[in-house]
């Protein structure tokens, strides 16, 4: 029997508390919407974390005995610890899988796993989004239709300052005539990272049920595997060279 994927879903948790409607969408925060999405599916094990309790929640034992890491910021990227950053860039490096959802395109981690501004167009005004599946035999998009719609989003648009993804899983069209690359892969040492678009705050997005499952998939496409460990430096000859 296989060993159940650790997720940890961490949350700036600071919108569900400061405004009103938000918090009537996420009563208990947008972190244990996935959570608990995620702890309904079988091979999930899930803990969460967020901006203010002590190093984020993040302190070296819960990386340690983390698989998956899912980050949601927006408003208070610059209050993460650059510690606490350089520790999980090294554990993605190692292995870890991230997904970086929304607004966290400007997160610390991820500015500095794709060494870009990752910046982009944005306008909210309470569009559709329609997000086209690309890569359809990718196993983020299984169980999802030829594409799904969100019916109020936040719209970002391109150009999207981020490296040409490795693999390009969704591309979403907004009615006001962008589109954006919407979910992005990317593979940085062994760790696998997938950029999801959707998820602004003010919305109900993740209890949307395409969101969920595929943020469910991306947890199980991101997980570790059991591969072999890269070896650098000086290296003896396998074959006889004389």
């Amino acid at each position: 029997m296989s060993k159940p994927i650790r997720v940890t879903v961490w949350n700036e948790y600071r919108h569900e508390k400061t405004n009103e409607q938000i918090g009537q969408i996420y009563p208990d925060g947008m972190h244990n919407a996935i959570g608990n999405y995620l702890k309904e599916q079988s091979g999930f094990e899930v803990r969460t974390a967020t901006l203010d309790e002590p190093e984020h929640g993040l302190t070296e034992a819960v990386l340690a005995e983390t698989d998956v890491l899912i980050w949601w910021g927006h408003g208070a990227h610059g209050e993460v610890s650059d510690e606490v950053v350089d520790r999980m860039h090294v554990r993605i490096l190692d292995g870890m899988g991230l997904i970086c959802l929304h607004s966290s395109h400007y997160s610390k981690i991820f500015t500095k796993l794709m060494g870009t501004s990752c910046s982009l167009k944005w306008r909210e005004s309470g569009e559709k989004e329609r997000l086209w599946v690309i890569e359809h035999g990718h196993p983020i998009v299984e169980g999802i239709g030829e594409y799904f719609e969100i019916e109020h989003a936040e719209m970002y648009g391109e150009p999207f300052d981020i490296p040409e993804p490795d693999t390009l899983i969704f591309v979403s069209w907004f009615p006001g005539g962008e589109v954006f690359r919407s979910g992005c892969c990317y593979l940085r040492g062994k760790g696998k990272i997938f950029y999801f678009r959707p998820g602004h705050e003010t919305y109900p997005i993740y209890h949307n049920p395409d969101v969920l499952r595929v943020i469910a998939n991306a947890a199980g496409w991101a997980a570790p595997i059991d591969g072999p460990q890269p070896v650098f430096g000086h290296s003896q000859p396998i074959e006889n060279l004389e």
